[in-house]
């Protein structure tokens, strides 16, 4: 199952976007826990704790158990992140409430398995991986750490749909159809063309070559008429 991340920050006790800026001079930044039809945890955090899970990559997937000084430990979403257009540094961050009981919109990454034996990428295919996450409903105690698709007997020209998912750990795809996840794509082949030869010159007399004709003269315009006198 997936791993909880536990997130350590401080209470913050004013809204509002003067608030927001002071906290930032101070050097953290604001956020938000939200949802649960419960009011909003104000918080802020150390800037290096966002950007360690922004570098870790499918932040999205995870599962956050955040702590905040003070008060309540909040098992939540990290739902978006606001970065300053300049600097790249985070700004503000929303995370949102886990409800118990309810069920989770989240995304979970696609690995596969066996992927140097299939048979489809021995003879030359290529795996096109069209979707690396799949995004699920799912209950939080029951979210998988990845989906697994097995490639051992894959060949060129096949597709890996959520069907071909070995264990769904009883999540409902958002995406209602056996969408495909990815294909074995056939080898490239490149075609070769033979640059065509000039065709040779003609020969006069003697073996030398002949000169090239001149292009015949246009004819004279005719000249007009006399005019008839009255």
């Amino acid at each position: 199952m997936i791993q909880t991340i536990r997130i350590e920050a401080a209470a913050r006790e004013n809204a509002g976007k003067g608030a927001a800026r002071a906290t930032r001079r101070q050097g953290f930044v604001p956020g938000v826990v939200y949802g649960d039809k419960r009011a909003a945890t104000l918080i802020q955090l150390d800037p290096r704790i966002i950007m360690k899970e922004m570098h870790k990559g499918g932040w999205q997937s995870h599962i956050y158990e955040v702590v905040v000084e003070g008060g309540p430990t909040e098992q939540a979403l990290m739902k978006e992140v606001q970065f300053h257009p300049v600097t790249d540094r985070p700004v503000h961050i929303d995370f949102q409430r886990l409800a118990p009981g309810a069920r989770i919109k989240i995304r979970v990454p696609v690995q596969f398995l066996n992927e140097a034996t299939a048979p489809g990428i021995k003879a030359g295919g290529t795996l096109n991986v069209v979707r690396r996450e799949v995004e699920v409903m799912a209950e939080p105690e029951n979210v998988p750490s990845a989906f697994e698709i097995d490639l051992a007997a894959a060949n060129i020209g096949d597709s890996l749909r959520w069907s071909a998912v070995k264990d769904q750990f009883g999540t409902k795809a958002v995406i209602t159809r056996d969408f495909v996840v990815a294909t074995i794509a056939a080898p490239v082949v490149e075609e070769v063309v033979a640059p065509v030869a000039a065709a040779p010159a003609a020969k006069g007399k003697g073996g030398k070559a002949a000169p090239a004709k001149a292009a015949p003269a246009k004819a004279a315009p005719a000249a007009a008429a006399p005019a008839k006198k009255k």
